[in-house]
């Protein structure tokens, strides 16, 4: 009886399929984030309890807007809020992987770099539209916001595109940020930039914050997410929405890649 033997070169190093992208992974990382229960109940219920707040004050927000109401207006808003912020924790994540060792044993396996940060995307995408349907389900409740079912649901998938934005937002900080740190910066971080970019309540063009607000990375993404109600995108509000992306990219980007050249 024979045996064969293969011989294998040290030198060559296996790089498994797509990466290393496996449903496995990517099942993990989402039950990390889930896990997360402080997190997840605050992005959840707290973009709701605004909009409840808001629009529960008094009468004014049935004012038409574009083909729906401005209490529409504000549920959109909300649910663009509620997704950046649980959007950001699951990018900011990495911080904690970093702190403890997580992250350094992932860069001595065959895992692309492109993989891994297309599983956090795929990550912050699930939690995202977890925050919306939440956000959503209590505008239908309430029955205040008013807007064709076709709006609902294109303004809900463009919301949702828009919170790759925050992910990227928190990769970048994840990788400057200490452990817990992240998030630490990154709530009250988003909160004044959502009220300094016109997220929580409608601005008036040629005012003085609506000056402040083109230039903060909620503006941009705000007026994309409200557009399917609005029919209004102005140029450099899709500009803002663009360059705030590239630039949260290419830093996350950098950060990383600094980050596993140390191995």
């Amino acid at each position: 009886m024979s045996t064969t033997t293969t011989a294998i070169d040290p030198t060559v190093r296996r790089v498994p399929p797509r990466g290393g992208f496996n449903r496995r992974v990517l099942r993990i990382e989402l039950l990390r984030m889930v896990r997360n229960r402080r997190t997840v109940v605050f992005t959840m219920i707290f973009p709701a309890g605004l909009y409840f707040a808001i629009t529960g004050s008094d009468t004014t927000w049935d004012t038409p807007v574009g083909s729906g109401n401005e209490a529409a207006y504000i549920l959109i808003s909300m649910a663009l809020y509620g997704a950046a912020l649980i959007a950001a924790a699951s990018g900011a994540m990495v911080a904690t992987e970093r702190a403890l060792g997580w992250s350094r044993q992932l860069r001595l396996t065959p895992l692309n770099p492109v993989a891994y940060v297309t599983m956090k995307a795929l990550v912050a995408l699930a939690m995202g539209a977890l925050a919306i349907a939440v956000v959503n389900a209590c505008g239908v409740l309430q029955g205040r916001a008013e807007m064709p079912d076709g709006v609902w649901l294109e303004a809900a998938a463009v919301t949702l595109c828009c919170t790759l934005t925050f992910a990227a937002l928190g990769v970048f900080i994840g990788y400057i940020v200490p452990g817990e740190n992240a998030m630490q910066l990154l709530g009250p971080g988003l909160a004044l930039l959502s009220f300094l970019g016109g997220v929580f309540w409608p601005l008036t063009e040629g005012s003085g914050l609506w000056h402040v607000a083109v230039f903060t990375p909620m503006y941009g993404v705000a007026e994309v997410a409200r557009s399917p109600l609005t029919h209004e995108l102005p140029w450099y509000a899709l500009v803002n929405a663009v360059g705030w992306l590239a630039l949260f990219v290419a830093g996350a980007a950098w950060r990383m890649s600094r980050d596993t050249a140390r191995v």
